[in-house]
């Protein structure tokens, strides 16, 4: 019996283009912070299906946007959704955020919902900081520590259950929820100054059952469910945190926590 991390990088990226409300409206009030010019190119670091991607380029009048994913389902519904546009000033990238492809060219990068997916954020940074010009700046917020830790207790838990434990048993968690300080002090390390970070609360409250299971199945628990081998123990799974949250009060909340941070590379 396998225990190996699952590999797949690939997203239901229709069902998240949904159900990603949440990470969206999050995303709106970082954008809303941000202070451009219009004439910047900047980089959508895990653009995803490319929902604030439209936003940044919206805001960049004389600019441009790329927006890189490592999810080839992601960008394929991003691209349909932003090029049907003709004069969208927006190009694409698939590639992995540790080892992105740019060197002292891109003015801001800007990401949400997507750094906490990276286990190093050591070598993230380092990636970042070679990515921007000179004066560039990092504008960003992601999953912060304590993120989701109630529900996350609830995955462990039921990951050691059967029938689940025979595939999840030793599943490790696949995210990497930073600290404030110990962000802070990695983005120094890899050179950045002005450095701010901090956490915000982002309780997130959903309707009904099923909006809640389609967004826990898509937007969560889809690694975990890659390791399940059938449609059965999939959807047993996801059943289950559902009841058990639609049974607390607040019923059907996710104890967000977001990382905000802002730093920039020195001129």
């Amino acid at each position: 019996m396998s225990f190996e991390k699952p590999r797949s990088r690939e997203w239901d990226a229709s069902s998240y283009h949904r159900v990603s409300g949440p990470q969206t409206s999050w995303g709106a009030k970082v954008l809303a912070r941000m202070d451009l010019r219009g004439d910047e190119t900047v980089l959508d670091a895990g653009c995803g299906t490319g929902r604030l991607t439209a936003s940044l380029r919206d805001l960049l009048p004389r600019g441009r946007v790329i927006g890189l994913d490592l999810s080839e389902n992601m960008l394929r519904q991003a691209r349909t959704h932003l090029l049907s546009d003709p004069g969208a000033r927006v190009g694409f990238v698939c590639s992995d955020l540790v080892q992105l492809p740019f060197s002292k060219s891109i003015d801001v990068v800007f990401s949400t919902a997507s750094f906490h997916w990276v286990l190093d954020h050591r070598l993230l940074f380092r990636s970042i900081f070679g990515a921007l010009r000179p004066g560039g700046w990092l504008v960003a917020q992601c999953g912060g520590a304590a993120n989701l830790q109630r529900f996350r207790a609830k995955i462990v838990q039921l990951s050691q259950e059967a029938p689940f434990g025979s595939y999840l048993g030793k599943f490790e968690e696949p995210w990497l929820y930073s600290d404030s300080h110990t962000a802070a002090k990695n983005l120094s390390a890899a050179g950045f100054g002005e450095v701010e970070t901090g956490i915000e609360a982002a309780p997130t409250r959903f309707k009904s059952a099923e909006q809640f299971s389609e967004f826990v199945r898509t937007a969560i628990v889809h690694k975990h469910l890659n390791l399940l081998p059938t449609d059965r123990l999939k959807r047993d799974f996801v059943q289950t945190l559902t009841a058990q949250a639609g049974s607390e009060e607040p019923a059907l909340e996710l104890d967000y926590l977001r990382l905000n941070i802002r730093a920039r590379k020195p001129a």
